[in-house]
């Protein structure tokens, strides 16, 4: 498939990944429209010489509008926190999926992208665990949904004529990632941040660009009903991984270090508090079971499949990162 002679539809377009894919889909030649929940920030999609819908993934008079001419869908809104509601997590995740892929099956788009996440593997897996690995959700509904959704997503491949592709991302980080930058560097500069078991287990970071990348080696291949895993391919320890941020924010390089449980406890507590007097969280506790992961993932798959090679490493990434810091204020990420 020729990107160049392609238009894409992707859903989340106002969020961190959506927005960079637009911006490298159109430097590619692509004709991009975005689906969105909000206007807000609908401007800097029409300056780059796209289109924006505003609606609800979970609309079918919207995504059938929106499909109009579409031959590729590249789907990453999602609700992505923590914790929180089973109920408003399939509402989104799956739900809002499946009503997506199917009016886009409807309308005749070729191939539709599933940004999912390493997550469906849970918390307690197998090292180098590869995308034929049972899923589990250790009874996390970010987890349980992103599982569901790949699984009700698979039945509706019929390629060549509506092709699924579904990209399990690694920790995606890069200018303006709400999880692996900003809220770690908040934390850093309250004074909140710490190492759980200092620092050991596996950051399984993938730059912005480098997912992108896999996105459309995916598409050009068009390797339907193929499921890739999606990270730098490097054993980056959190230590490691967090110093680097840290560095080139300017801040303190040397945090406290608690075992898991006890960090677990005095965050519950602050948590408790905020909620006492009304505040969002900035921190909750299930959010160290993410920042604890003892293992890597295999990207051999995308690897030999797509010939994925991340192009830009953890330092680039990380100067790329910091000249964006530089001219953004982000004194909070709530």
């Amino acid at each position: 498939m020729k990107l160049s002679e392609c238009k894409l539809l992707i859903s989340g377009i106002d969020g961190f990944v959506g927005f960079r894919t637009a911006e490298l889909a159109i430097a590619k030649g692509m004709k991009v429209r975005g689906l969105q929940s909000s206007a807000d920030r609908s401007e800097r999609l029409q300056n780059l010489g796209g289109d924006v819908i505003v609606g609800s993934i979970k609309e079918a008079v919207i995504s059938q509008k929106a499909f109009q001419g579409v031959d590729i869908v590249i789907h990453t809104a999602e609700l992505d926190e923590e914790v929180g509601s089973i109920q408003d997590f399939r509402e989104i995740n799956v739900d809002g999926t499946i009503n997506l892929a199917q009016a886009a099956k409807n309308a005749g788009v070729k191939t539709f992208v599933h940004l999912s996440s390493v997550m469906v593997y849970g918390f307690n897996y197998p090292n180098y665990v590869t995308e034929d690995t049972p899923l589990l959700a250790n009874n996390n509904p970010y987890c349980q949904t992103k599982i569901e959704a790949e699984e009700a997503l698979l039945k509706l491949n019929t390629s060549p004529y509506f092709g699924i592709i579904i990209i399990r991302a690694g920790d995606v980080y890069g200018p303006g990632s709400i999880p692996w930058v900003i809220r770690p560097l908040y934390l850093m500069r309250e004074k909140l941040f710490a190492y759980i078991n200092d620092g050991q287990g596996v950051s399984n970071h993938v730059y912005i660009d480098n997912l992108i990348d896999a996105i459309f080696l995916a598409i050009e291949k068009e390797l339907h009903g193929e499921i890739f895993n999606i990270t730098d391919g490097k054993e980056t320890s959190w230590k490691d991984y967090f110093t680097c941020l840290a560095e080139i924010a300017g801040l303190p390089v040397n945090y406290p270090s608690l075992p898991k449980d006890e960090l677990k406890l005095l965050v519950k507590l602050r948590h408790q508090g905020q909620k006492m007097f009304g505040k969002k969280a900035d921190i909750v506790p299930e959010s160290l079971d993410f920042i604890s992961r003892p293992y890597a993932y295999s990207i051999a798959k995308a690897k030999a499949m797509l010939n994925y090679q991340p192009k830009i490493d953890l330092q680039e990434g990380m100067r790329r990162t910091q000249e964006w810091l530089q001219k953004t204020d982000i004194p909070h990420y709530r």
